[in-house]
């Protein structure tokens, strides 16, 4: 750990620090204890934070030369600030997806005066992985970017190492003044030598530059009821290297990359942002989110943890239980990607295996898959809505072209029975020939607060809380044009909407890029009314979206 990167409030003796930014070394009795607390009340969010801070890390095919794998970190990148502030322009936002030499963390908490905070940061350090060619009968390298040893390949590629650091700190030190501490990591020189019957014919050279970075943490009492308190973590990549010309490449090389928070600790129960407790509403508004956003991590209906990620998540995220490993891309299909992996080439698998470990590892694990392991891949199905919800009666039925349709959902007897058994207004199961048959998204309509809303109307978002997008929260009280009126597979029905001061949504229209909400999360505005012909856009940005 290099000296010299902590700033601010002097750290109190009672603080106890446990770095992980290192080989493991033997810890005292006091940093042991810290870690094991630290460890029992992360180890429920691991995996997703691991998800996380992998994501993206090396993108099917899984090879050097795709290129998916040419331009590399695309979250959570804190970089020197004299390089950020020469390259990039200043846009604050909850998204991690830019590059930036800081981002800061604010939630609410409820808590005891006598509690503990647990903060742990995690993030990844860049290492080049060079390939050397032994030149001459001396000991003459030459870097080059792919070496053959009896049929090995090698390949020169940038990696990267797991590094964490652990704060704890009791509440009553943060409340007297914030603190500061370092959570840089320093560099290293590894070195492999690749050989054959002949000798040493090459080597591989490792190398790390040192990360310099600091976090600051800052706790104070709000009003409301007693024991309420806001908590912000900033972290801030403090590096004076490398120069303002530099490329980003080399400018990666002194950066923290995939950045996120875990928070926790004896004592405290968070808050969640996403839908907060009424009298943390004002309170939540005014938290300052920068480039990460802090969501409740853990079991369905725990509030012991917090998971700041880079990557806009909502509270609780888990990892689907039929999902055998990290494949680098939560967004994409497991069995997609299982299934186009086995199908690559023996000689791509070879430059796959070649590139990095993690690479290798996927394809070890594909190709020796049980055929049951295989199975489950297929999916499952699991509402998202909460178990209370779906007892609810069901949604409205649309209506077309200002007909009524029956309300009455089709009885099990009737969903089994062949299409051409059902009774006249019966509807035919979606999963028969024929059960979307009369369904128009430009046409249909469906009651909003006894309005017939339809393509062309205007509504105001109102998402609701529970069981809405993350991002749904950025969209509340702005007003946005019904585009269609779609039916689910299960009944329900969603209205496609463009957010009327989106700048991008004219583009988003012509690719048939819509937001979607429910009918009880729209409110229906004076004066609306549906699209005359002239207004109407082209069927093909309908059929793209029912695809």
């Amino acid at each position: 750990m290099d000296a010299g990167v902590c700033g601010g409030g002097a750290v109190a003796p009672v603080v106890r620090e446990v770095r992980v930014d290192g080989p493991a070394q033997a810890a005292s009795t006091q940093e042991q204890r810290g870690r094991s607390a630290a460890d029992a009340d992360f180890a429920r969010v691991r995996a997703v934070a691991d998800a996380i801070c992998y994501e993206g890390y090396l993108l099917y095919p899984y090879r050097r030369s795709s290129p998916k794998n040419r331009v590399r970190w695309q979250f959570g990148v804190l970089v020197p600030r004299v390089w950020a502030e020469a390259h990039l322009a200043e846009q604050p936002g909850v998204s991690g997806a830019a590059e930036s030499w800081y981002q800061q963390t604010e939630c609410l908490f409820e808590s005891a005066p006598d509690a503990v905070l647990r903060v742990r940061v995690r993030y990844l350090q860049a290492q080049r992985k060079t390939v050397e060619r032994r030149t001459g009968a001396g000991d003459g390298w030459e870097a080059v970017e792919t070496l053959d040893v009896d049929g090995a390949l090698h390949l020169t590629f940038d990696e990267a190492v797991p590094r964490e650091t652990n704060l704890e700190v009791p509440l009553t030190e943060l409340l007297a003044g914030e603190r500061t501490y370092p959570v840089g990591a320093p560099g290293g020189l590894e070195t492999a030598p690749l050989t054959s019957a002949g000798g040493t014919v090459g080597r591989i050279v490792r190398r790390r530059h040192p990360v310099r970075a600091r976090t600051t943490l800052r706790a104070e009492r709000l009003d409301g009821p007693d024991g309420t308190y806001r908590l912000t973590v900033r972290t801030e990549n403090t590096g004076d290297a490398p120069s303002p010309a530099a490329s980003r490449e080399v400018a990666l090389r002194h950066a923290l990359l995939a950045t996120h928070t875990l928070l926790g600790g004896d004592g405290p129960r968070f808050c969640s942002l996403i839908d907060p407790p009424d009298w943390a509403a004002a309170h939540t508004r005014a938290c300052r989110n920068v480039r990460t956003f802090p969501v409740l991590a853990g079991e369905e209906g725990t509030a012991l943890t917090m998971f700041s990620s880079p990557i806009l998540l909502g509270d609780h995220p888990q990892i689907a239980p039929e999902s055998p490993g990290d494949l680098h891309d939560a967004a994409e299909i497991d069995e997609i990607l299982s299934l186009r992996t086995l199908l690559l080439t023996d000689e791509e698998k070879r430059e796959a295996r070649a590139t990095d470990p993690r690479a290798a590892a996927i394809l070890d694990r594909v190709e020796n898959m049980p055929q049951e392991v295989f199975a489950q891949l297929h999916g499952a199905m699991r509402s998202p809505e909460p178990a209370q919800l779906l007892q609810l009666a069901p949604p409205p039925r649309p209506t077309r072209h200002g007909r009524a349709e029956p309300s009455d959902a089709p009885s099990a007897e009737s969903s089994d029975a062949p299409s051409a058994g059902h009774a006249a207004g019966e509807r035919v199961p979606w999963w028969r020939e024929g059960g979307d048959e009369g369904l128009s998204p430009s046409t249909d309509s469906v009651p909003v607060g006894g309005v017939e809303v339809a393509r062309g109307h205007r509504v105001r978002l109102c998402p609701r809380g529970r069981g809405a997008d993350a991002q749904d929260m950025f969209l509340v009280g702005r007003t946005a044009r019904v585009e269609g009126v779609f039916h689910d597979v299960d009944g329900s029905v969603h209205l496609a909407v463009s957010v009327e001061d989106d700048p991008a949504a004219e583009l988003n229209a012509w690719y048939g890029r819509f937001c979607y909400f429910r009918p009880d999360e729209v409110q229906p505005l004076d004066g609306a009314g549906t699209a005359s012909p002239d207004e109407e856009r082209s069927d093909g940005c309908h059929r793209t979206v029912e695809a």
